[in-house]
């Protein structure tokens, strides 16, 4: 029996007791805001302590939008008040840590924007699948004068290599789904219409397999592929303290009087709405 339960913004659906989907649903743009961390950890916390469970889909149920960027609108020491989580990072970088660590493979299938955190949720996920036709990745953070925070930077360069991920993090621009695919930001770019069906498979097929082989392998990658807790902590210092610089605040100001954080053309066009920070309204 499959089993629902709702913790407003992050909803756990159990397919099965190998195989669970974990939905973003945080209508109209899917922000991530610290009270959607407690949320999101309650999640992590339960997958690494499920001895049953094999493999994780994060997916979405708001159209258009996988997971987006931080909330600039909450109290800044609602998040920096939280406590360290349990690696010693801050709790953002710590629930993406633990979930590339999990002995849980995790796959993202990406249909709308993954946006800031939602790029970095993708890139800590073991798999990413998109819709050709409907993904938009974006590390938009340098274009408003911000560094992510998120571990993009030790993760991207291992990823799809150093030149590549220096332009999509420093362009702060759009990736569609095709393109990610040439680079290597996700594994497969599918037609939207195939998308679910096909990761359903994989999922199903994986959480088929024999648990302890699972774990092993992917203990045995993560050796090998992983950055250390040493990369990832300067990444959120460094985000931390761009937010408090007046280039960054002056931009974020800019981009609130033009309709971010509301639904319409900038948070549906981010990567164009950065390069015309400098000039009038469009």
């Amino acid at each position: 029996m499959s089993d629902i339960s709702s913790t407003r913004q992050v909803r756990l659906l159990r397919r099965s007791p190998s195989y669970w989907r974990i939905t973003f649903d945080h209508p109209p743009l899917n922000i991530f805001g610290p009270e959607t961390i407690p949320q999101l950890n309650e999640v992590i916390t339960a997958l690494e302590a499920d001895d049953k469970l094999k493999v994780v889909v994060f997916d979405s149920a708001v159209d258009g939008f996988f997971l987006t960027h931080y909330d600039f609108l909450a109290k800044p020491e609602d998040t920096t008040n939280l406590p360290p989580g349990p690696t010693g990072l801050a709790q953002l970088p710590d629930m993406l840590v633990r979930l590339s660590r999990a002995p849980v493979v995790s796959i993202a299938s990406i249909r709308g924007r993954a946006t800031g955190v939602g790029s970095e949720l993708a890139l800590a996920s073991d798999m990413r699948f998109a819709s050709r036709e409907k993904a938009i990745l974006s590390q938009w953070e340098v274009g408003a004068g911000l560094v992510p925070g998120g571990g993009p930077m030790a993760r991207l360069p291992r990823l799809i290599g150093r030149g590549r991920a220096l332009e999509v993090l420093l362009s702060a621009d759009d990736i569609r789904g095709d393109v990610a695919e040439l680079y290597g930001y996700v594994n497969r770019a599918l037609p939207d219409s195939e998308l679910d069906e096909f990761v359903d498979a994989l999922a199903g097929r994986i959480a088929s397999f024999d648990k302890q082989a699972i774990t092993e392998t992917k203990h045995l990658v993560d050796i090998a592929s992983l950055p250390s807790d040493a990369e990832i902590a300067p990444e959120w210092e460094a985000c931390m303290a761009s937010i408090a610089r007046p280039a960054a605040q002056a931009s974020l100001k800019t981009l609130m009087e033009r309709g971010f954080h509301k639904p319409g053309d900038v948070e549906n066009r981010l990567g164009y709405h950065l390069g015309h920070l400098g000039s009038r309204p469009l």
